[in-house]
Order: structure tokens, then C-alpha cells, then sequence
């Protein structure tokens, strides 16, 4: 693959509170975009800057965290500036591919006969439409782990409940607007539930806690209830 130079301009920083700078990456939601976040994140995974602390990706920029005891927020833009137009994109030729389990429906998936009759599809089409896909992990975010996957076909795109659950198990497949995603811990949650996985999306006890990471793709693979139950039991002996 190519790796093509970015020119940044000043504009593209902006400061959020007094120790923080978000880096604009574009203006709208496409894999283009997403990509040039991830570059950004690259960078500064190596960039020696002394006043950053962390640094946080969302869909179209990325929030860097910093010190204002050690640089000032001009000081840090224009050494931030310099860095990012020496840039080159980075990449994964092969991104990593995720395989989720998911038993659809029932008591795991209280929504999914909802989202079917909205479409005017029955339940077999949208576990059909749900599985045959590839999600791009957008970024982590809302809790601890959770992927927001873009990707989800317009066919079953449906909006999130009127009135939130007080009360999501953790592994509920979802679908809110145009994007699918998975709860990886017990939250209060508006999606719309159409099943659960067994497996855990939030590891704390692992050195990288959650189990996937923005770039990643995903594909969903329909499994049985005794399979669910098989896997949730290796899953409690790791």
C-alpha cells in the first residue's frame, strides 16, 4: 500500500478545556477518515512529546491529554504540527478480523422480532443480514470495551428504543441507528437487543483489556444455545 504524506493546517486544533487539544480528522464518517485517526494514533503511540499523557480516539478526531504545568497549549500545537505533517499514513494491509458468536433472539434478544417487523422482514432475514457483514471498529467508547461498528446494512438499520433498559447484560449484541455493536459489561442501554455472545469484550485482568481495538473488523457468526453455553463455560475457565 501506498503511503501518502497529510498536510495539516493550524485550523485542524482546537482546545478542549485547558489541557487537552483535539485533532480534527475529517468532517464525516467513512473508512478514509477512520484511517487517517489511526495514523494519528500511530504517531503518537512513538512521538516523544513531554507534555502528553493520553490520548483518546473518536470517529473523526483524536484527543490528545496534557500536561499544562509542562507545555502550553501554543508550544504544544506547533510542535504537534510539525510531527503530523511529517506524517506518513499507517496502516494495516491485513487488518486484524474478529469472529463474535452470537445466539440471536429469545430471552438474549428481546428486540430482534421488533427490528424484523419494522423491515417488513422476518427474523431468519435480519440474523441473515447481520451475519453476512464486515464491521470496522469505528472506536471504543460509552463503557469499557464497547466497539462501534460501522457497516450495518441500511435493511435493518433501526433506532434505539424510546425508553432505555435500566438494565443490559453484558454480550448483548445491539443495533442503534446505523451501526451494530456489543455491550461488554452490565449497563443501563438504549440499543435495540437482538442477541448475546459469550464472550467477554472487557478483560481487565489482561495487560490490553479489551478485547477489541479501533481498525479491527468484525464478522458475526450465528451459533446455538448449547454452543453459547459451551463457550461461556471456557470462557469462565480462562
Amino acid at each position: 500500500m501506498t503511503k501518502q504524506p497529510y498536510s495539516w493546517t493550524e485550523e485542524i486544533l482546537s482546545p478542549l478545556g485547558e489541557a487537552a487539544v483535539i485533532i480534527d480528522c475529517g468532517d464525516h464518517l467513512s473508512e478514509a477518515v477512520q484511517r487517517r485517526v489511526m495514523s494519528v494514533c500511530a504517531l503518537l503511540e512513538k512521538s516523544t512529546l513531554p507534555a502528553m499523557i493520553e490520548w483518546v480516539p473518536s470517529y473523526t478526531s483524536v484527543t490528545l491529554f496534557y500536561d499544562p504545568f509542562i507545555s502550553s497549549y501554543p508550544a504544544l500545537c506547533r510542535t504537534l504540527l510539525q510531527q503530523l505533517n511529517q506524517m506518513k499514513e499507517s496502516v494495516q494491509d491485513k487488518p486484524r478480523t474478529v469472529t463474535i458468536p452470537v445466539c440471536y433472539g429469545g430471552e438474549w434478544g428481546p428486540d430482534l422480532d421488533y427490528v424484523a417487523s419494522e423491515h417488513g422482514l422476518t427474523a431468519e432475514d435480519v440474523i441473515a443480514i447481520h451475519t453476512s457483514g464486515e464491521y470496522l471498529v469505528h472506536m471504543i467508547g460509552f463503557a469499557p470495551g464497547f466497539p462501534y461498528l460501522g457497516g450495518l446494512s441500511e435493511q435493518i438499520a433501526t433506532p434505539r428504543r424510546a425508553t432505555p433498559r435500566l438494565r443490559v447484560e453484558a454480550g448483548t449484541v445491539g443495533i442503534g441507528g446505523k451501526q451494530t455493536g456489543i455491550y461488554p459489561v452490565d449497563t443501563p442501554g438504549g440499543w435495540q437487543c437482538i442477541g448475546r455472545t459469550p464472550l467477554r469484550l472487557f478483560r481487565p485482568e489482561e495487560n490490553v483489556p479489551s478485547l477489541l481495538a479501533a481498525g479491527d473488523r468484525v464478522r458475526f457468526e450465528r451459533i446455538t444455545m448449547q454452543d453459547y453455553l459451551e463457550l461461556e463455560r471456557m470462557e469462565g475457565e480462562r
